[in-house]
This record gives C-alpha cells, sequence and structure tokens, in this order.
C-alpha cells in the first residue's frame, strides 16, 4: 500500500489492475486503518478516473455474495448520494410506489454517510429486518413486489469500509460505486448521480451492462429528480433536458423537499408521504421519479401513462399497503 499511496500523492492515477488489487485487497483487511483511510482521502482531493472505477467495481462485484432474482424482472432505484441536499428518500419512497403500480423491484442501499438518512436507516426505523437469506427475499419480493438489500451483508468490501466512510463523513468513490454492484443484478436500473461527470461515466458503464436503464441528474446539483429546475435524463433511447412543466409539475422550492436532522424525522417524512398526507411539493417528486423508473422498465409505454400508474400507486394507497405487508412478513 505504501508504494500505491506514493504512487497516488505524485498525481498519478492506478491501472484498470491496480485499482482492482488494491480494493480486493482493503476487503481482506490487508492494510492497516491509516492506509486504509489515506487512501481514501487520496480520492476526496479528485475523482476517480474511468480505468480506476472500473477496477473497484470488478472487486466488489468478486467480493459481493450474489442473490438469484432472475425469475423476476427486477429494477432497482437508487442515488449515489453525495449531493449534500438534505432530501427526503425519494428514491426508496419511489421503489414502494412502483411495488405498488406491480413492478418487482430489489432495492439495494446502505446507512447515510455523507447524508444524515440512507435508505438502510429509515426502513430500519420503520422495522424491516435486513436479511441475506435468499429464500426470504425471494417470498418478500414475490408477495409484496419489493425487497431490500442492505449493502454490507452481501459485501464484505462495503462493510469493511463502512467505519472510514462513517468516520470521515463525505462522499468518496464507494458513493459512486454503490448503485453499480446490486448482488441480485437487476435487468433494469434508474440511478441518480450527483454531478455530469458521473452522469456521462454511468451511461458509458451501463451502455454495456445490456441493462434498461435511465440516469438522472437535476442541473442544479440533485442525484434525483428534485423538480427545482431543470433534470438531465439519458436512457437506452435518448438524452433530454426536461423542466418540471414538461413532465406536468409545477416547479418546487429546496426547502420543500428537505428531510428532517434525524432518523426519527426522516421516518415521520416517510409514513406522512406514503400515507398521502405529505406536501404537494413532495407527493410530485416522488411521482416524477417513479413515472420515469416506470417507464424505464415498461419502455413501450408513454410518460403520460407511467406517471398514472404511480399516481394510482401512491394515491390509492397501494405503496402503503406494500409497505405494511413487507414490514408484516
Amino acid at each position: 500500500m505504501k508504494s500505491i499511496l506514493n504512487h497516488l500523492s505524485a498525481f498519478k492515477t492506478l491501472t484498470q489492475e491496480q485499482a482492482h488489487d488494491v480494493l480486493f485487497n482493503i476487503a481482506h483487511e490487508q492494510y492497516n486503518k491509516s492506509q486504509v483511510a489515506a487512501f481514501l482521502g487520496c480520492y476526496t482531493m479528485r475523482p476517480a478516473t474511468v480505468e480506476e472505477l472500473i477496477g473497484f467495481q470488478k472487486a466488489l462485484l468478486e467480493c459481493c455474495t450474489r442473490i438469484d432474482l432472475s425469475e423476476f424482472n427486477c429494477i432497482d432505484l437508487v442515488g449515489t448520494g453525495g449531493d449534500c441536499k438534505n432530501t427526503f428518500n425519494i428514491s426508496t419512497l419511489s421503489a414502494f410506489v412502483l411495488a405498488g403500480a406491480g413492478l418487482k423491484v430489489s432495492k439495494h442501499g446502505n446507512y447515510g454517510v455523507s447524508s444524515g438518512c440512507g435508505s438502510s436507516n429509515v426502513l430500519e426505523s420503520l422495522g424491516y429486518k435486513f436479511t441475506a437469506e435468499q429464500d426470504v427475499l425471494k417470498r418478500q419480493i414475490d408477495k409484496t413486489g419489493i425487497c431490500f438489500l442492505h449493502a454490507p451483508l452481501f459485501n464484505v468490501a462495503m462493510k469493511v469500509a463502512a467505519p472510514f466512510r462513517k468516520e470521515l463523513g463525505i462522499k468518496t468513490f464507494f458513493n459512486i460505486l454503490g448503485p453499480l454492484v446490486n448482488p441480485s443484478f437487476p435487468k433494469n436500473q434508474m440511478s441518480g448521480v450527483f454531478n455530469l461527470e458521473t452522469l456521462r461515466l454511468y451511461n458509458y458503464l451501463f451502455q454495456k451492462s445490456g441493462k434498461r436503464y435511465c440516469v438522472i441528474h437535476s442541473l442544479d446539483g440533485y442525484d434525483e429528480i428534485s423538480l427545482t429546475g431543470g433534470c438531465k435524463i439519458i436512457t437506452n433511447e435518448e438524452e433530454i433536458v426536461l423542466y418540471p412543466e414538461d413532465m406536468g409539475f409545477k416547479t418546487v422550492f429546496p426547502k420543500d423537499i428537505e428531510n428532517g436532522a434525524t432518523v426519527e424525522d426522516a421516518k415521520n417524512v416517510f409514513l406522512s408521504i406514503i400515507s398521502g398526507e405529505g406536501t404537494e411539493a413532495q407527493r410530485s417528486v416522488v411521482l416524477a421519479n417513479s413515472a420515469w423508473a416506470i417507464k424505464t422498465v415498461r419502455h413501450d409505454i408513454s410518460f403520460e401513462d407511467a406517471k398514472q400508474l404511480a399516481i394510482d400507486s401512491l394515491d390509492g394507497k397501494k405503496a402503503l399497503g406494500v409497505l405494511k405487508a413487507l414490514i408484516d412478513m
């Protein structure tokens, strides 16, 4: 590791093979804590290159415990985080809206690092029990339409890195990697990213993956469709910039979609929205993200039809029914 750190401190980059080997060794605890912290710190000074990220991704996929959900045409909705916007748990709420609309969701997530409350935090606070047992997860997705894959249970590298990420408290390359290493390898994916550079990177990687995909970035910095302004969207078919009115929504203010300060606050916001008691701004943001996710899987239908499916799920309390069924299981 010393030679790698010297190499990086000289403003040099790693080859794909070097990046793979370092992360693989981190996962297997071959380095001391100071070395790992220093390595992660190098990438707070500059973004990882495409070659480095591909190497990191390969190492994470080698380290992960795979789960076979291939009988379901699953989608994952997950953002990179790291946008420092403290929004409520939009992608997690959208995941339940999709399940309520009849789609199958294998949601990959983790505890919040650069944000106060990640998807794992809010689901755990609602009473969901994390598991890596394939039979249990298959029953959940079969009966309710959704299961949740808590990243550290499936990937030793994520587990080993978690304490360092928490202590650093800022985004690292793990933010970029998280959405790329869902252990169920879903055939469909909608991912939000925190900058245009990562948007391009994801498009490049997804083009080679064979997935149906949708990558989104709101131009004012959000890793989701925030409706606070324009949003860049790249799918298998198109690359467009849309504004709220283009999707039939009003522009919202950043404060309208902020989360609470604690996990308990986030849980209350989550329950309010899924129960149909959220604000119009909160509802609109969930519907916009849900509609694009539905269209990612059902690419044969119009955006308006996808939006109506999302409305029926959220306003008709179908998403709430999915949440209750999942917790009951």
